[in-house]
């Protein structure tokens, strides 16, 4: 940047190709997360009618969220009308005489534009007497910086009266989470068959959705975050033992404390299943200086062609400082047909296992670590400890 603090637009000759488009869009395909299916809902059937209502199901901004085209994003819709929104995207997916729009809660769009109008919810659930399914496309317009700030972490009152109207209807519904961060749903998830976190997908994320929705893609997308289910429960995945989430961690304490997420870390659902097995590790004894190999194979258990995101955790069992509950160490995306076995190999250098000490410097110390990929489980043991007098490993 120093040395050439400008660009020339013929240093990228790929800007705006085609090639460029392919890509944005299969990074959106891969990064949408199915957090929910019942029944397998999902896909939606070809030739049925679906009412798509929310704020967030023609808007291009929300899609690309603030400092995306500009500040707060508001200009979005004039500099991204090449583009589709959820409900262009659906329209060109499943035709113009299937999809039903009708928003129910809209933003105001002329001055406070994190602010919604007047809920118009009767009209929404009185166009969904003629749909088979209703697809509400929920969460927060475009924000950033001091704008965007929160004083109330749930999602707005109007946008969940909304669902809460239409799930009386008794139509199936689909949950779309178009946010830049989790806004508390726990009243209103009981209500769906479906919920997927698109985040902010960009310019391409309303074709990626309706590709997903409609089956001509396959969900892979993993939450990158941990999603609160109350107030109380704001947590990073990496939470220490005596931060109890849930009921499903034995040993731990936490005084009555309990933490609920509505899904954890590195959750997410495919229209096809993986089984793992066969975990292993080439050295159960290591030193700070050894690179660990860890291998798993990885099966599409179901009908569908696939991608699965293998994710490698280490959680070190007893250490001087209290210890994390759990560090994601590797990852890699593995693409398997139905059937189809692969082995994926994952490698971690022993020194990344390191902490910072009390007197501030980092440390590996002699003990056992627990790694695991999937639902396997495998125990290391570090045979000597290692401290580190510069801040480099």
């Amino acid at each position: 940047m120093f040395d050439k603090p400008y660009y020339d637009l013929k240093d990228y000759p790929l800007f705006g190709s085609k090639e460029h488009a392919a890509a944005a869009l299969q990074a959106a395909e891969e990064s949408l997360v199915l957090l929910k299916n019942t029944n397998n809902l999902l896909p939606l059937s070809k030739g049925k009618k679906i009412l798509l209502t929310g704020p967030n199901a023609n808007s291009m901004r929300t899609l690309n969220g603030g400092w995306s085209y500009t500040w707060q994003g508001s200009n979005a819709e004039a500099l991204s009308d090449s583009y589709n929104t959820i409900l262009e995207a659906f329209t060109n997916k499943f035709g113009q005489e299937n999809v039903v729009y009708e928003p129910g809660v809209t933003y105001n769009d002329k001055g406070n534009w994190w602010e919604e109008n007047q809920p118009e919810i009767e009209k929404a659930v009185a166009a969904a007497a003629g749909v088979d399914y209703i697809v509400a496309c929920i969460g927060e317009n475009s924000y950033c910086e001091t704008p965007g700030n929160l004083t109330n972490l749930f999602l707005t009152e109007n946008q969940r009266n909304l669902v809460k109207a239409l799930a009386k209807t008794g139509k199936p519904v689909v949950l779309i989470l178009n946010e830049g961060r989790p806004r508390l749903i726990a009243d209103i998830e009981p209500l769906s068959g479906a919920v997927v976190n698109i985040m902010l997908p960009g310019n391409y994320g309303g074709d990626a959705l309706a590709n997903l929705v409609a089956g001509d893609a396959n969900f892979s997308g993993k939450l990158p975050y941990t999603y609160p289910k109350e107030i109380n429960s704001l947590v990073t995945y990496d939470y220490k033992p005596s931060e109890h989430i849930g009921k499903q961690m034995e040993g731990a304490y936490n005084y009555d404390a309990v933490v609920n997420v509505q899904w954890a870390f590195g959750y997410g659902l495919s229209y096809t299943t993986f089984a793992y097995s066969n975990f292993r590790v080439d050295k159960s004894q290591f030193t700070a200086d050894d690179v660990l190999t860890f291998t798993v194979d990885v099966k599409n258990t179901g009908s569908k062609l696939g991608k699965e995101s293998v994710l490698l955790f280490s959680s070190d069992l007893v250490a001087s400082l209290t210890p994390d509950n759990r560090r994601l160490r590797a990852f890699e995306k593995v693409e398997l047909q139905p059937g189809e076995t692969k082995t994926v190999t994952l490698k971690v250098k022993a020194s990344d296992l390191a902490f910072v000490g009390y007197d501030g410097k980092w440390v590996l110390e002699k003990g056992d670590f627990r790694v695991q990929a999937g639902n396997q489980l495998v125990n290391i043991t570090c045979s000597e400890t290692k401290k580190w007098e510069t801040p480099n490993r």
